[in-house]
């Protein structure tokens, strides 16, 4: 490890020992696994993580959630909610990720209190600060502590500590919630979230990395994956295999976006505006 990264871990380190053990909020991401690892190391089993299990989550981020935890040794809890019950939540408004948040900090919290532990930490980092996150609030509200933050470590510096350290999941894309996939305003149906989450699996089945299936309007699918795999995506055979997966689910239209996957697209300023976009499916029958 190069002298810069060592500092910026020595930070990391530092700013996990100026909090008492904690719960730490973690989803088998690269950020909370990190945070969890060392928080393991400084505290032993006087920490614990906790991973939220919900229909937002997919079935098989849970499993490996799990599985990175078993395989590198800090304890986990798994906790059961429905951000789908909460007040104004379904009707999927701009605060969505507020709410969800503080819901879910809230569940931490008293777990926390009823289990002796001194904090909650979460994996917040120095970029998020220049993003759009509106989960920052319930973070600040709730008191919740974010030391990849507090360290001053950015995305980059995250993953790079996290390849040092030998975490499997280093270079893993992030895989945010089930609801970034509507716009805001879009009614959040169960139903409509599991075809997401199957039409998704089925990008993932064909070996592509990064992805997501936004969903426009009813019946309509947006494809965007990584730049350098839309040339894969719009190939005959995988066209053809994605066109029949997504009209089984119910999709009338397919859309692969020509910008490629971006973070966030959904809450870009121009979001509701025609975007650059091939139809798939034209011309394929059916």
């Amino acid at each position: 490890m190069n002298r810069d990264l060592e500092g910026k871990l020595r930070r990391l380190r530092e700013a996990l020992r100026s909090h008492p053990p904690a719960l730490v909020a973690y989803s088998g991401g690269v950020d909370s696994t990190l945070l969890a690892v060392l928080a393991h190391q400084e505290w032993g089993d006087r920490m614990a993580a906790v991973v939220v299990a919900s229909p937002l989550m997919p079935p098989r981020e849970l499993e490996r959630a799990i599985s990175i935890s078993r395989s590198l040794g800090f304890p986990l809890q798994v906790v059961e909610t429905d951000e789908l019950s909460l007040p104004g939540f379904r009707s999927n408004p701009p605060q969505r990720c507020y709410i969800c948040k503080r819901h879910r900090l809230t569940l931490l919290g008293e777990k926390a209190r009823s289990g002796g532990w001194g904090a909650v930490m979460e994996g917040s980092n120095a970029d998020d600060a220049a993003m759009h996150r509106p989960g920052r609030r319930a973070n600040l509200e709730l008191g919740a502590v974010s030391p990849l933050e507090e360290a001053g470590l950015g995305k980059s510096d995250i993953r790079s500590i996290a390849r040092e350290l030998g975490l499997p999941n280093w270079d893993t894309p992030s895989r945010p919630c089930l609801a970034t996939r509507f716009p805001h305003g879009m009614k959040l149906d169960p139903e409509l979230i599991g075809k997401v989450d199957a039409a998704e699996e089925e990008l993932e089945r064909m070996g592509l990395r990064e992805f997501r299936v936004r969903v426009d309007a009813p019946g309509v699918a947006r494809i965007e994956v990584a730049e350098a795999e839309l040339e894969a995506v719009a190939g005959k055979d995988n066209r053809s295999r994605l066109v029949k997966k997504l009209r089984d689910l119910g999709f009338r239209r397919i859309l692969l976006d020509l910008e490629g996957y971006r973070c966030g697209s959904m809450d870009e300023p121009h979001a509701g505006a025609p975007r650059r976009t091939l139809d798939i499916a034209e011309g394929m029958g059916g």
